[in-house]
């Protein structure tokens, strides 16, 4: 049989039961769009979160007091951990290729000003702060570098802030009060919006050593240092470890650099694509049984027809290839139409929730259209091998 003839006869039976043809790719189309929607929203959740963390630089190590082990008890007792000091801040400015250092308590209190009252966000950081995390002050400056036994009661505002504060008027040299102490507004943030839940714009940035006594602490939360471009993180941590041990006389200290943490937060996000793209992948194989439902309804209903084309000469593969192309042909089809479909649905949610970065992965839909196909090769076999294997005769006196 010509390759023309071939072809037109698939085609031929897929148009005669078009309602039935209907019905099958649709079983498949809804699966390939549940399969890119899914993924298409699992990319963009993992493109938001990595953004998340890459706006405020990739080289980073933070320092955090207690090794991370096995060994301990369980949280809340008592530690013999050697806390965070201002001092081992300023021996790691020192570190071989570190850039810049910020220490960093938190804590959140009332702030008094302009007869207003608004609890938020405090942040005690160091004059590096801005340059480490790749923030902008839009007017005034950042904390100066004081020494940290004498450190001036400055205050810089986040946008959000200075905005439920004093308005639209200039802050600049205002006064304003957290805890029981007055400090002097000396800049205001731009825009940083959240990250990890923490709104940066509603939050008040201080000298870490005011931190240390407005919150009654004895050691710092962490460290967070920031090393040359060009320089490995590994190598970057092995001098912040090798300061850090000399100071402590052990490591009770844990490294995490920002290189380790999108590569895991990577890791996770893309097994999280993975696995609701396999949730989608169900739907798939419903549509897979409903190919070998029709098709094998399909050989019964043909089966004088099959007699026929055997009859005049229709080699068994000829018959086979017939069956196997018709079923191949709707499930890519169905493919098709789900692929536009579930691109379609992502995008409209893109446009819903501007905030996620909505992306479909072309290799998704590269392998949902071929899984698409596969499963219609292999939901087409039994009934074309038992479309193959009929009897000529009897499939003629079937008529």
């Amino acid at each position: 049989m010509l390759w023309r003839d071939f072809l037109q006869l698939a085609l031929r039976s897929l148009t005669a039961h078009r309602l039935r043809s209907f019905l099958t790719l649709l079983g498949i189309g809804v699966g390939i769009a549940a399969v890119i929607l899914l993924t298409s929203i699992g990319e963009g959740l993992h493109r938001f979160v990595l953004q998340e963390f890459t706006q405020f630089g990739t080289n980073i190590i933070k320092v955090t007091p207690g090794k991370t082990g096995a060994r301990g008890g369980p949280p809340g007792l008592p530690s013999t951990t050697r806390e965070l000091t201002l001092d081992d801040a300023a021996a790691l400015a020192r570190a071989p290729y570190v850039t810049g250092i910020t220490p960093t308590v938190s804590g959140n209190s009332e702030v008094r000003a302009n007869g207003r009252v608004r609890r938020t966000f405090i942040m005690g950081a160091g004059a590096q702060m801005q340059q480490v995390f790749s923030m902008r002050v839009k007017s005034g400056r950042f904390l100066p570098p004081d020494d940290a036994a004498h450190a001036r009661a400055f205050v810089v505002l986040g946008a959000t802030l200075k905005r439920e504060l004093f308005g639209n008027a200039n802050a600049l040299g205002e006064r304003l009060q957290i805890g029981g102490e007055r400090y002097r507004v000396i800049g205001v943030m731009e825009s940083k919006g959240q990250f990890l839940g923490i709104d940066l714009d509603d939050a008040a940035y201080i000298p870490a050593a005011r931190a240390l006594a407005l919150y009654n602490r004895d050691g710092l939360m962490e460290i967070n240092v920031t090393y040359n471009e060009g320089v490995s993180a590994a190598r970057a941590a092995a001098e912040v470890r090798k300061v850090m041990r000399a100071r402590h006389g052990r490591e009770d200290f844990t490294l995490t650099t920002q290189e380790d943490m999108l590569a895991t937060l990577s890791n996770i996000l893309g097994i999280l694509t993975a696995a609701v793209g396999a949730l989608g992948g169900i739907s798939l194989l419903v549509g897979g049984v409903g190919i070998v439902t029709i098709m094998t309804i399909a050989v019964a209903e043909r089966t004088a027809e099959i007699g026929l084309l055997v009859a005049l000469g229709a080699r068994r593969t000829t018959i086979l290839g017939l069956f196997l192309g018709e079923a191949v042909a709707l499930a890519a089809i169905g493919g098709a139409v789900g692929l536009a479909v579930g691109a379609g649905l992502a995008q409209l949610v893109g446009l819903a929730v501007p905030a996620l970065p909505v992306s479909t992965p072309w290799r998704f839909v590269a392998i949902a259209e071929a899984l698409a196909v596969l499963i219609g090769l292999t939901a087409g076999v039994l009934p074309a091998r038992r479309a193959a294997r009929l009897d000529p005769v009897e499939a003629l006196r079937a008529q």
